[in-house]
């Protein structure tokens, strides 16, 4: 309680340093902008799925730009929340409230603006369904897994990461306003996928987290120990990418594509697994973005050849 206590008395105190040489490309930073383009690339490609033809282009528009201010509005609380920590590792240190540039204050605004604008925008343009689904993974991200999962357990990516495998559903239930199994398998893709890829980062910035009291599997288990969840997990991912073809969702083009895929996903894990290089955990996570977008590329490829056949 006195920690507590503590560090919230020297975040009130870092306020009152803070400068004001900000600027809109700060605000944009809080966004986490790349990071939300590869959401919304999932998000269309459940979108362009959900129909054998492609969606609405009216809801497309409105559905990946509530989608991507509420993922925005996301990042930024996940800045506000974690400003202290961001400040101790070299890899967050520039950003505007790490840096001081940027008053905690006005970047909660602007995390509130944002997300109340996507919500907003999906319920009168979109569907209720996908409002209340966007809204509870904006919870599950910015609250329960940044103020909280991130600093409990060492399978904070493991239960945080069913927040940040939403948006294939999100996409699906915009076009079509309901679920199904096939949404829900696509969502069940990015939640495997994202151990696998967090940890060879986690592997990458174990010191950092270290210093800065973050409990990721490196520092609480051991590097041998993630770099075998690594290889674990990976098969799990691979295992889960097959299920589209082995339920009728996609076809020899995606089971082409995505064997090739997960050849070279699996090289770069096993090189995590083995521990002789220490350039392949940067190396592994940097493909994995490559991959999960290569994964759902595939998908709509297959998923199009067929419609164009029909």
């Amino acid at each position: 309680m006195s920690e507590a206590v503590t560090s919230r008395a020297e975040l009130e105190r870092a306020d009152l340093l803070v400068s004001a040489d900000w600027g809109w490309r700060d605000l944009m930073t809080l966004c986490k902008p790349r990071v939300v383009v590869v959401m919304l690339v999932c998000a269309l490609v459940g979108m362009a799925l959900a129909r054998p033809v492609l969606p609405s282009m009216a809801v497309v528009f409105f559905g990946l730009a509530g989608i991507g201010l509420a993922a925005g509005g996301a990042a930024a609380f996940n800045h506000v929340v974690d400003r202290r920590l961001d400040a101790m590792m070299l890899r967050t240190s520039r950003r505007p409230l790490a840096a001081r540039r940027m008053p905690s204050s006005v970047a909660l605004a602007w995390a509130t603006l944002l997300s109340v604008a996507g919500i907003g925008l999906l319920v009168w343009q979109v569907n209720a369904l996908t409002a209340w689904l966007t809204l509870g993974s904006l919870i599950g991200y910015a609250l329960v897994y940044t103020a909280f999962l991130k600093h409990a357990t060492p399978q904070n990516i493991v239960i945080g990461g069913v927040a940040g495998a939403a948006p294939p559903l999100l996409g699906w239930t915009a076009v079509t306003g309901q679920l199904g199994p096939e949404p829900l398998l696509l969502m069940l893709i990015v939640f495997a996928w994202t151990p696998p890829h967090f940890w060879a980062l986690a592997l990458h910035k174990r010191d950092e987290y270290a210093r800065a009291g973050v409990p990721m599997l490196p520092v609480t288990h051991g590097e041998a120990f993630t770099r075998l969840q690594v290889w674990l997990y990976g098969w799990l991912t691979v295992a889960v990418t097959l299920m589209p073809f082995v339920i009728g969702m996609s076809g020899a083009v995606y089971l082409v594509g995505v064997a090739v895929l997960n050849a070279r996903f699996m090289f770069w894990n096993w090189k995590v697994w083995r521990g002789q290089d220490p350039r392949a955990p940067l190396a592994a996570f940097w493909f994995s973005i490559r991959y999960i977008l290569g994964v759902f590329g595939v998908l709509l490829l297959d998923h199009y050849a067929v419609a164009w056949t029909l």
